[in-house]
């Protein structure tokens, strides 16, 4: 549905612009995360790293600010037409903005580990799914700014993988003998990583699906409703 939309309203100045922003919001998530993953996973980052992610965390939001303004500005101008792509960015810009949030989180954990993180121990557990979220990042950009139906599929798939594995690790770290802080640190990574790749993935089957069905993808391939 989405992508007939965008077809139809391409070269109009209202979309495009929002579109410019909504992709300047993933871009700005994408950095933050590789960031963070850099000082979590690696310890390597900038002496002034939680400064920036902070800025750029502002930036996210002030877009998300900027989008929904000009929607509904738009709308007020114009309310019985272009309603279901106003509430489709409405929606997907919230989830933009959550990742902005979930990096940021995972910054706070490099806050709470009591040293750095043994290397071989995160490459048991975690598989380097780090990587496979920068690859979902990826895929979700070309899913959503160019309408990529086959992509959007495709970060389902990604997606469904990585909470699978995220569920996993909860398990193991449940009946492991971690110590305290390791055991937390690594919790939280895992439940943040899935919730990244969820909020991705929401983004990217939005260009599929209608909207009383955003955010539940997972259903419509189960055959419910």
């Amino acid at each position: 549905m989405f992508k007939n939309l965008v077809n139809f309203w391409k070269g109009k100045d209202f979309l495009q612009q929002v579109l410019d922003d909504f992709s300047q919001m993933l871009n700005d998530a994408e950095e933050m995360f590789n960031l963070v993953c850099g000082k979590l996973i690696n310890d390597q980052g900038k002496a002034n790293l939680k400064e920036e992610i902070y800025k750029i965390d502002k930036r996210i939001n002030s877009n998300e600010k900027d989008i929904r303004k000009r929607v509904i500005e738009h709308l007020t101008v114009q309310p019985s037409v272009d309603t279901a792509t106003s509430l489709v960015l409405m929606s997907v810009v919230k989830d933009a903005e959550r990742l902005g949030d979930y990096s940021k989180n995972l910054f706070e954990v490099t806050e709470l580990t009591n040293k750095p993180i043994d290397k071989e121990k995160y490459s048991l557990l975690f598989d380097n799914i780090d990587q496979k979220i920068s690859e979902l990042f990826k895929q979700t950009k070309a899913a959503f700014i160019d309408s990529n139906e086959e992509k959007a599929k495709e970060t389902w798939e990604i997606k469904r993988s990585i909470a699978e594995q995220c569920d996993t690790i909860l398990k193991q770290l449940a009946n492991g003998n971690y110590p305290s802080n390791e055991a937390v640190c690594f919790t939280l990574m895992a439940r943040h990583f899935k919730r990244l790749s969820s909020h991705l993935t929401n983004i990217a089957t939005s260009v599929i699906l209608p909207i009383t069905n955003l955010d539940y993808f997972d259903e419509r391939l189960d055959g419910n409703k």
